[in-house]
């Protein structure tokens, strides 16, 4: 996380010298010190952890999975590069979308916006800035790529990966129904014929058990092969993934999609 200085304490009631200071910041780059005497209280550098959701919903709390609050964590150094406890943070959002609690740092959704919301943490003249994006109350989950093939090859690895299995997230009621975007889906092999056969991978091809919804609210995990988990060098059999999104912790309607691939063996 970029570190950079400021030069006025923050204000809700002035959002154009907030806006501007921001600016400043962005400019600025990552500058460490804001104490030259190097005292145990004086703050080096400060560390702003990634959020543990990539949204807020609308009209509710920042959470993760689990349904709990999620309380934003910062850590302040002083020169010796031990933590300086408790962190005496601020907190603040100047974009609207989100509301932010100066003491605890919880977000809440109030508006939706097409950008990430900016949430600032700010210790002395030290800040640090973490992004979150506001999305719709996910109300169904629905499959869109079900059922899937592969044809595995023992020789080439590149032929062991599926097409992705997806599902779709939505607001409302169909056919007005509307993409909850950003939003995090769980993905689960729940049947293989081997436990060594098959895992869950992402775009990139490195094992993963979640995966975002985009702007259609679709999310998605490959399957990869690997050819050790084979009974045989002709097996035909196939693979059952369970996806599944939750709110507030409980399973949204639909969870969990069963998602399925088939795999033979290439020509």
């Amino acid at each position: 996380m970029t570190l950079s200085p400021v030069s006025d304490r923050f204000s809700r009631s002035r959002p154009v010298v907030l806006a501007a200071m921001l600016a400043v910041v962005s400019i600025a780059g990552a500058v460490g010190c804001s104490d030259v005497s190097g005292g145990s209280k004086s703050v080096l550098s400060i560390q702003f952890d990634t959020l543990a959701s990539p949204s807020v919903v609308v009209g509710d709390t920042l959470r993760d999975t689990t349904g709990a609050v999620i309380h934003p964590v910062v850590h302040a150094f002083n020169f010796d590069g031990d933590e300086i406890l408790p962190a005496p943070v601020y907190f603040l959002s100047p974009d609207s979308g989100v509301t932010v609690d100066s003491a605890t740092g919880i977000v809440v959704g109030d508006s939706l916006r097409s950008t990430p919301a900016r949430i600032v943490a700010t210790v002395g003249t030290l800040q640090a800035i973490q992004r979150v994006n506001v999305t719709l109350r996910p109300d169904t989950i629905v499959p869109v790529n079900a059922f899937d093939s592969v044809l595995y090859s023992l020789t080439d690895t590149t032929k062991d990966i599926s097409p992705a299995l997806t599902v779709r997230l939505t607001h409302g009621t169909s056919p007005n129904d509307s993409a909850v975007t950003s939003y995090i889906v769980s993905f689960t092999i729940v049947s293989q014929p081997d436990p060594r056969l098959a895992e869950l991978v992402n775009d990139a091809g490195r094992p993963s058990l979640v995966d975002t919804t985009d702007a259609s609210g679709i999310a998605g995990r490959k399957i990869r092969l690997h050819p050790v988990g084979l009974s045989s060098v002709t097996q035909v059999d196939s693979i059952v993934v369970n996806a599944t999104a939750k709110f507030r912790g409980a399973p949204v309607r639909g969870s969990p999609v069963r998602l399925v691939l088939l795999f033979k063996p290439g020509s």
